[in-house]
């Protein structure tokens, strides 16, 4: 993948500087590789997955394992694998397309993700030469299946309180692990775990364990509300005899491991939910062309039309942030490599950087996907409510991506926490721009005009008033209550709602106007009607949040001025929302599928 050498903003820093269309990644910029290797991954799906999605979520026994090993033989492991040990040593931006290729396989992307994701990548990025030879080609080539273990009864958001420990035999030779571990995705059929362990009860380690290890056992399978096809049961340890040689990175740096894999692991997510959300929009559309009522497709009145319309523009917009994310995150792993930094070291520094970015797409990603499938069940109607038909499954499966990788709430406090931190450390400018809008509260509004020139200008202004909004926000809590704002999670939360919207909005704006740009205008103009929608909906996200806020911590003058300034920030046209919405569902519904 060919990267422009510009100079990218850094995590965070979308709030308060803009981006150039034209430094932006789109799915456009797809080379001929990366499509063919999505493509693979559909065609994978629909010759192997979708026909037996009833013997999956059955769970026959072998069956899954069958078809991961049939995705390994086909090199979809291996896909950020070194060549050495058997991959295909591909660029970021490809994994992420890979992943939303499989992501429409209901239970096969849990089971897919998990062993190319977290159960893979902490071996490749933290293993050492003999564990990497040693595990690496099988893992890569489909022969060794992986399981990642992490939460306990106790400890889910708060992974560090785990209780597993870890003691050095008398002879120095083995670690016993004692402790368990739950809803641990692959434990069925699994061959290496890794495992997070306290060694001498408060040093955070991970452990490369293997299935036939003394004293490690499983749980029976749990009984799911969705995702039924994959394996999900507990891991229990009891006096396992783990080879000190199997410890994973450094003794007391497992939170290293888990936190950098999780980094990458929700922005996979993201990708993989965006995968879901384009099936299930296709089934809707095909749906609403086929069912006829009072002698017209329903697919012809407004109220579903709009449904149609709704799936496709936030789609759409999650779509143009994720690899917009997903190739700034490249960028800087590209920089990185080039001052000297490994490949690993390189792409967890990276990930890093952006984890800002990676934590708002995994919110925004899965409730694009709840969304989607919930509407495709209302299109429906009451097949939409049977087994039979294919939104029961797309429906319970969606569910449980608000609480993969990280709750939707963990995910939005972090978001906001690590913007801060950015800011406090110096490695963001926050209080300048933040002081700046402070002043402008103060100030008359401008009257003048300026020359309005390019398809967005107006939209462009827009989007830096809605950061305004949101430093003006942010920099009230912050002054508010200091060192204490960590246990005021509901204004966080509005933070953060705030924050996601304007990074998604802004990335559909980037997006359509850079392939406008190649293209032509007329040639994207539906495009643009789901931007400009996109936009009207976070402006009335943010205008809500903002009041939230504002009424939350303030009173009096300083509550009138502050709602003031939001009601500046957050103004706009009116934009006629109907119209544009019919343009959007007419094209999908002409297509018969999610046609972007």
């Amino acid at each position: 993948m060919e990267v422009t050498q510009n100079a990218a903003l850094k995590g965070g820093e979308f709030i308060i500087k803009p981006t150039n269309a034209q430094d932006v990644f789109t799915p456009a910029d797809f080379t001929e590789e990366q499509n063919y290797m999505y493509q693979t991954c559909l065609d994978f799906l629909a010759a192997e997955v979708h026909p037996i999605l009833e013997r999956i979520d059955n769970h026959e026994e072998g069956l899954m394992r069958s078809l991961m090993e049939k995705a390994g033989r086909l090199g979809l492991f291996g896909v950020s694998v070194p060549e050495q040990f058997g991959g295909l040593d591909m660029d970021f931006p490809t994994s992420l397309r890979v992943t939303e290729g499989v992501g429409g396989g209901h239970s096969f992307p849990v089971a897919f993700a998990a062993h190319t994701g977290i159960a893979l990548l902490p071996i490749l990025y933290f293993g050492n030469d003999e564990q990497k030879a040693k595990y690496l080609p099988g893992l890569t080539n489909g022969e060794l299946m992986g399981a990642y273990c992490l939460t306990e009864p106790g400890s889910g958001s708060d992974a560090l309180s785990a209780k597993t420990k870890a003691v050095l035999n008398a002879e120095g030779t083995h670690y016993v692990l004692n402790g368990q571990k739950m809803w641990i995705t692959n434990a069925g059929f699994a061959d290496v775990f890794i495992v997070f362990a306290q060694v001498d009860g408060d040093k955070f380690t991970g452990f490369i364990v293997e299935k036939n290890t003394p004293g490690l056992s499983l749980g029976n399978e749990e009984h799911k509300m969705g995702i039924r096809g994959s394996s999900t049961r507990q891991v229990f340890f009891s006096d396992a005899l783990v080879p000190k040689e199997n410890v994973l990175g450094e003794i007391g740096k497992g939170h290293l491991i888990a936190f950098n894999v999780l980094n990458i692991g929700r922005i996979k997510l993201a990708a993989a939910c965006l995968g879901g959300a384009k099936a299930a929009a296709t089934q809707s559309v095909k749906y609403a062309n086929e069912r006829v009522q009072f002698k017209l497709p329903i697919s012809k009145f407004g109220a579903i039309r709009f449904k149609i319309a709704q799936q496709a523009i936030r789609l759409y917009a999650v779509e143009s942030a994720i690899y917009r994310a997903g190739s700034d995150i490249y960028r800087m792993e590209q920089q990185l490599m080039a001052e000297g930094k490994s490949a690993n070291e390189a792409l967890l520094g990276a990930a890093r950087e952006f984890a800002v970015e990676c934590a708002i797409l995994k919110v925004e990603g899965s409730e694009v996907l709840d969304y989607v499938v919930d509407e495709g069940v209302q299109i429906y109607g009451g097949y939409g409510f049977s087994a039979d038909y294919p939104m029961d499954r797309a429906y319970r499966d969606s569910r449980i991506n608000r609480i993969f990788e990280g709750t939707n709430e963990i995910n939005r406090l972090l978001a906001v926490d690590m913007i801060l931190k950015k800011g406090l450390k110096g490695e963001i400018d926050l209080m300048g721009p933040a002081m700046a809008v402070q002043q402008e509260l103060l100030s008359i509004p401008s009257l003048s005009q300026e020359e309005e020139t390019g398809l967005f200008s107006k939209e462009f202004k827009t989007i830096a008033n809605l950061k305004k909004a949101i430093l003006m926000v942010a920099g009230t809590a912050v002054q508010k209550y200091a060192a204490t704002l960590a246990k005021e999670q509901e204004l966080l939360m509005n933070i953060a709602d705030m924050a996601i919207k304007v990074y998604t909005a802004e990335s559909v704006l980037l997006r359509v106007e850079k392939e406008a740009a190649a293209k032509g205008a007329e040639a994207m103009s539906v495009q643009a009607d789901m931007a400009r929608v996109y936009l009207t909906d976070t402006i009335d996200t943010l205008e809500k949040a903002g009041k939230d806020a504002i009424g939350s911590m303030t009173e009096g003058d300083e509550q009138r001025l502050l709602t003031m300034g939001l009601k500046r920030f957050t103004k706009a046209e009116l934009l006629n929302v109907r119209d544009a919405r019919r343009r959007i569902a007419a094209v999908v519904i002409e297509a018969n599928e999610y046609a972007f």
